[in-house]
Formats: structure tokens, sequence, C-alpha cells
């Protein structure tokens, strides 16, 4: 077993997954071989293709790996927040994020720990010289510039990529953060977290990576998630405002009209 005190140099690799048989053997085996202190855990969301577990089975096979294994797919935001409280549970000084299809490549990931040692967050961005992104159509494109642009626009912030989920974070940070008042569960957590971070003053770097849209697997954004990033940015902004009022006065009208369920997340 690795010293507790050695992991205040060390960083927990956070990576959520639901049905990435495909990649999660693949990715871990990249994740172990940088040059860099790291760990993972793997967040499973209950996947029916077995990658929970592969996940088990890499855990047994390496010990610097290890799996929380969760009833359902909970959202983004939630596996995250599951992780970092592990990683300040266990004493790790640093916690990382990333994604499971490859989108984020192992080899950023040296780079983007060794800008800790000038920041409090340190986040592969697409948008800063030097970043950019292939294999992603326009209309991805598009979108992801747009929600970028219209987050930076409504909430003031500094930081070019502001939703991009290849992170670092220091784990003074994390404690900082209050996580269990989050409200955001999905996709727009990265916005909500990003936006704490800036407003506490915490110094924000950029690595510029490139982003390589997935290979293998589906896609897990959906519209539902568009709508959620935007209802979120737009409680950030206008956070005077009684949102839960609004919400539970939105759910009776709905409910109360002809032909329509209540389904509003």
């Amino acid at each position: 077993m690795v010293a507790q005190g050695s992991l205040k140099q060390t960083a927990l690799v956070i990576v959520p997954t639901y049905n990435e048989a495909e990649n999660i053997e693949r990715l871990v085996q990249e994740i172990l071989a940088q040059p860099a202190p790291l760990h993972v855990v793997i967040v499973d969301d209950n996947s029916p293709d077995g990658t929970g577990e592969i996940a088990d089975a890499l855990a047994a096979e390496h010990e610097r790996v290890q799996v929380i294994h969760r009833p359902a797919k909970l959202g983004l935001g939630t596996a995250y927040i599951a992780g970092f409280k592990l990683a300040l549970e266990k004493g790790y000084g640093y916690a990382i994020t990333m994604d499971a299809d490859f989108s984020h490549n192992p080899r950023y990931l040296p780079g983007l720990l060794a800008l800790m040692k000038d920041y409090d967050v340190a986040i592969g961005s697409r948008y800063v010289p030097g970043g950019g992104s292939t294999g992603c159509s326009w209309a991805r494109i598009f979108l992801s510039r747009g929600a970028n642009a219209f987050a930076r626009f409504m909430l003031g912030l500094k930081t070019h990529d502001c939703t991009a989920g290849f992170r670092c974070y220091k784990a003074e940070v994390l404690r900082a953060i209050e996580l269990d008042t989050i409200f955001s569960s999905g996709y727009s957590f990265l916005v909500e977290m990003v936006t704490r971070c800036e407003r506490r003053g915490y110094a924000i770097g950029e690595l510029p990576i490139i982003f390589d849209n997935r290979r293998l697997g589906r896609s897990k954004i959906s519209r539902v998630e568009i709508i959620k990033s935007v209802y979120t940015i737009l409680r950030l902004r206008f956070s005077w405002l009684p949102w839960e009022r609004l919400l539970a006065f939105y759910r009776r009208r709905i409910k109360g009209a002809p032909g329509h369920s209540s389904d509003v997340a």
C-alpha cells in the first residue's frame, strides 16, 4: 500500500464511467504509464456493458486503481463529487477529472499537474493558443463555443474554456468549495465549479490541449443536459431570484395542464 504521507504530492484521477467497456482498460493503463504521481478512481454508474467488472479487475491488478460503484446513472457532477470526497478522505494533494473516452488524452496529465506549482486550478483548454479539437462536427464546435461564450458573458468568467471537464484541483480548493451545496449534477456542474473558483479568487491556469472527439461508444450529452446547463448559468447569474419557488410553480402549472405530465427535472 502507498504511504499516506506520500499522497500529498499525488493526484487522484477521477474517471466517471457509463458503458465505457471499450475504453476503460486501455485508458487506465495509459494513465498509470505517465511520468507523474497519479492514482485512478473509476466511478461507475452500474454500466450494463460490464464496465464495472472490468474496473474491478483493474483494481485487483493495480494498487493505484480504486473503484466506486453506484446503483444507477446519477449524473456527471455527482460522480466527480464522489471522487473529490474520496481524494480528500484519503489525503491526496490533488484531484484530476477527465473523460473515459480518450477525448482527454492522458499524455497531458503531467503538464496539467505541473501547472499546480503556480495555480490552484488547472484546465486542459481548447480555447487558448495551441489548443483545439479534432473529429468534431461543425454543430458540436458551434455548440461548445456558444456555450462558452454564453457562460463567460453571463457570469463574467475569465476562464477561456469554462465547459472543459479536463481539470486539476488542489485539495484545499475542494475543501473550501462546499461540495454538498452544489446544485448542478450534469455537465453544467463544470460551469458551476469554475464560477465558484473564480468568485473565491483562486488562480486558474489553462494548458492548451487538443480535444479528440470520442471514437468508440456513444456521447452522453443530451438535449436535456443542454437545457440544464442554460438553467444553471441563469441561476448563477441571477442568484437573487427565488428559483425553488419558481420551479415549484412551473411544475404545478405543467401538472395541471391537460395532456401534460410533470417530468421536469
